[in-house]
């Protein structure tokens, strides 16, 4: 270094907000989002301190809520719930679930890869909240513990998010604080380049790998066995136990050529079943859930039983029907954000009292298939068809949730199960996928600036109907809005005040001389640090500039530098703090004792091959 920083008072106003902020991080006496509102009032109110013109100018202080990265990270959110609405995600899911297979090690992989795949092109919160369901559905078919397979997914679905420039929003927010570096760095330094798309992706999958690889390996050791329950949208299935009897689960069967089922109409089916429920069934290439009791059973039709396994596989063996552990034709159509069982009583005044089941036909007109009615203290389960409705009675049926949301709004019927009521457009998907493309083609193949392209492809999705404009404004989680755009002028006071600047000669003055690797060590243990106890997108801003400065000193290169602390800044594994960790915390029945036992040795592996990679590559 050749000239000594001195430290000015603006420098001591930019380290006494740098401070309070993160106070109002880890102490978490307010918001997280209201903490960096506050810290932007105050930056704009410094210009009212005797001896002070303001650490950013007043015209600049709301320039994050512009800025490329916010749109960026905005246009991202609508495009993900737009791909969600469509069904290509739950689509995509139960494609991986067929191939799965029932082994641990099998699952982990295949589940851990595609999350991390898909957390690559949207939020990592999206991508794990989009799995939850898939991975408590497979938990409960294989009677793994919940607990060994959400922590596998949320953390690959973190890793994921390193794999491209707009998997976290640390990367998407990067090329910006290049840029705005670029315009205070020295005459004799070249100016920085910003990262294309795909700039990380080797580092990303080799991070992705690695994690895959560490579960694979160490996950027996490492993870926790938990049993916990994770409840299906609407009421638990030991609610419709204890209440109605209902005991058991879906099981797919298969109609053998010489059944003596084939020939046979859906009613005489359950007959023959005593009072197994029947709630889906495909013949030909025709599945329908809740089937119209006259349907005609064939040869190779597959159909759907809820019961004991025992029972039903005496029923199979009985009719020669084969019998599947798991759900295949009907695993995307009886997931749980697709289907489920509800809760509808019959109030007093319905137009169906004094009607029987069977001439309301209610599969047919209504699409769903009771499984069992309560009328005062008795629970009635078997001929179902012939029970005459009486004020009071409460359904357990299985339906679709579309088929349900106009059920809910019958006068007849009072559905007390809360059940998703979002509406899905599976014929929108040719149009999310034609602006998703057009997004991604703008990104790799023009110079069109990142959050111009990415709204292409959202203002596209609305447009066409993928998704409404009410639905958009919803998808996008203004928390993370207001959280990023109101730490953007605090990282452009650290920088313009040189507080960066100084922060980094103080550093290099510890360290001493040493290598270039072990000053790239220190920043990215320094960003784990302040990411396990504040927010990435914080870390990021408080740390790109410091890195930077940290870089010119030693003659490193400064884009390289940057690029540590944005990757590290997805190190997250060591305490839930990040929100994929907390999303998966209780529903696995984690506690923070499990974290810090797999994310330990999680969080070295994550240092040693980002430093690895980047050296080799940059």
């Amino acid at each position: 270094m050749v000239n000594e920083i001195a430290l000015t008072n603006e420098m001591i106003a930019v380290l006494a907000i740098l401070g309070f902020t993160i106070f109002l991080f880890v102490s978490e006496i307010v918001r997280v989002d209201v903490a960096a509102v506050l810290v932007m009032v105050l930056i704009g109110l410094s210009s009212l301190i005797p001896g002070y013109d303001g650490l950013v100018h007043s015209h600049d202080l709301f320039m994050g809520f512009s800025s490329n990265a916010v749109i960026s990270i905005i246009a991202v959110m609508i495009m993900g719930a737009g791909l969600d609405k469509t069904g290509a995600m739950s689509s995509l899911a139960s494609r991986i679930l067929k191939i799965a297979g029932n082994t641990e090690k099998r699952i982990v992989f295949f589940i851990s890869g595609t999350v991390a795949f898909i957390s690559s092109f949207m939020q990592n919160i999206g991508a794990a909240a989009l799995f939850m369901p898939v991975v408590a559905r497979i938990s409960r078919r294989t009677n793994i513990s919940l607990s060994r397979l959400l922590m596998p997914m949320g953390y690959c679905a973190i890793l994921g998010g390193t794999m491209t420039m707009i998997g976290s929003s640390p990367l998407i927010l990067l090329n910006d604080l290049i840029i705005s570096a670029n315009e205070v760095l020295p005459p004799e330094h070249e100016k920085m380049k910003t990262f294309g798309l795909f700039a990380v992706t080797p580092v990303g999958i080799a991070m992705v790998a690695s994690g895959i690889l560490y579960f694979i390996l160490f996950g027996r050791f490492v993870l926790p066995d938990v049993k916990s329950e994770v409840a299906e949208p609407g009421k638990t299935a030991d609610y419709f136990e204890q209440l109605y009897h209902l005991k058991g689960d879906a099981f797919e069967l298969r109609v053998s050529d010489d059944s003596p089922l084939v020939g046979k109409q859906v009613y005489e089916l359950e007959q023959l079943a005593h009072a197994i429920p029947l709630i889906a069934l495909r013949t030909g290439s025709d599945i329908r859930v809740a089937p119209a009791r006259d349907i005609e059973i064939t040869r190779g039709a597959e159909f759907v039983m809820i019961g004991h396994f025992a029972e039903i596989e005496s029923f199979a063996n009985e009719y020669k029907l084969m019998l599947k552990k798991n759900l295949e034709t009907f695993a995307e159509i009886l997931s749980a954000s697709v289907a489920g069982i509800s809760e509808i009583v019959i109030p007093p005044g319905s137009t169906i009292i004094g009607k029987s089941v069977d001439e309301l036909r209610l599969r047919k007109t209504l699409g769903i298939s009771i499984l069992s009615v309560k009328r005062g203290d008795d629970v009635i389960r078997s001929d179902l068809r012939n029970l005459v409705f009486k004020a009071g009675d409460a359904l357990v049926v299985h339906s679709k949730w579309s088929d349900l949301l106009p059920v809910s709004k019958d006068p007849r019927f009072l559905v007390v199960t809360d059940f998703p009521r979002e509406e899905t457009r599976p014929h929108k998907f040719i149009h999310a996928m034609v602006f998703f493309a057009i997004a991604l083609s703008l990104i790799l193949f023009t110079d069109t600036r990142l959050s111009i392209a990415l709204m292409v492809g959202a203002v596209g999705m609305i447009v066409t109907g993928v998704l409404k404009v009410d639905e958009a404004y919803k998808a996008v989680g203004w928390q993370s809005v207001f959280l990023l755009a109101s730490l953007i002028p605090l990282g452009v006071a650290v920088e313009n005040t040189g507080t960066a600047a100084w922060i980094a000669q103080q550093t290099l003055h510890l360290l001493g001389d040493v290598p270039v690797w072990v000053l790239q060590v220190a920043i990215a243990l320094l960003a784990t640090v302040f990411t396990l106890v504040m927010s990435n997108v914080g870390a990021t801003v408080l740390l790109v500039p410091l890195a930077i400065n940290i870089a010119l000193d030693v003659g490193a290169n400064p884009a390289e530098f940057a690029l540590i602390v944005a990757l590290a800044t997805s190190n997250s594994f060591f305490i839930p703090t990040h929100q994929v960790n907390a999303l998966i915390m209780g529903p696995a029945g984690y506690r923070v004792a499990h974290f810090m036992r797999a994310g330990g040795l999680m969080t070295l592996i994550f240092l040693v091959v980002m430093i690895v990679m980047l050296n080799l590559i940059f």
